[in-house]
């Protein structure tokens, strides 16, 4: 017979995917072994086996929750309707709020996706990918010089470079507020796109009209 699931198993598994996240952050996934982790939970390491079977399933989970989160934050801060320089404002804005206490998750989704077997990286690739086709749509409002040519996606990945990092440096006391660095990361791209014009890069040009 099955084994039931207790009340608050959904709970412990988060619980779980949480401290291993800051372990794997911490120690590098391949020294956070599963009695590691299992001690870090203060859980046995058989109770620890019928939440995770194995330290992969563990890592893809706590990519996929952390993508998930981070999709549904975006796509209900997305207003199309909305002048596009606040509009992309409120997308940078809703991602720098995601990602507060979020570092441990966000460090094992920059280095820790590449350890995975290619199906499963293809899977979070694609939720990446949604993640970027909102913030490319809203970088177009913007720029819409930039529209189907090759000079949108670097102009796109260059602000993610901007957001993805920022927790490198960013103190939740310190001077500048995630607000702030929102305002500072849109006005960027606001006026380091205004005078960009894809005539300026021939080779991506004819690249582009070559496809």
């Amino acid at each position: 017979m099955a084994r039931t699931r207790a009340n608050d198993y959904d709970d412990k598994r988060r619980a779980i995917l949480d401290r291993s996240a800051e372990l794997f952050a911490e120690h590098g996934y391949d020294r956070a072994s599963m009695s590691k982790i299992a001690e870090a939970c203060g859980v046995s390491k058989a109770n620890l086996y019928h939440y995770y079977k194995d330290k992969e399933e563990l890592l893809f989970d706590v990519i996929r929750f952390h993508l998930e989160e981070l999709l549904e934050v975006v796509e209900a801060a997305d207003r199309p309707e909305l002048e596009a320089g606040p509009r992309l404002k409120e997308l940078i804005a809703a991602l720098l709020e995601a990602y507060r206490d979020a570092d441990a998750q966000h460090n094992v989704q920059i280095n820790g996706l590449r350890l995975l077997p290619t199906e499963r990286q293809a899977e979070l690739k694609a939720m990446e990918r949604d993640l970027v086709r909102i913030f490319s749509d809203a970088v177009a409002g913007v720029a819409p010089q930039l529209k189907r040519t090759k000079l949108l996606k670097p102009v796109t990945m260059s602000l993610f470079g901007m957001i993805n990092w920022h927790y490198l440096w960013f103190k939740n006391n310190g001077d500048v507020t995630r607000s702030d660095y929102a305002e500072i990361v849109a006005q960027l791209i606001v006026d380091g796109t205004r005078n960009l014009h894809v005539e300026q890069f021939g080779m991506l040009q004819r690249a582009s009209a070559a496809e």
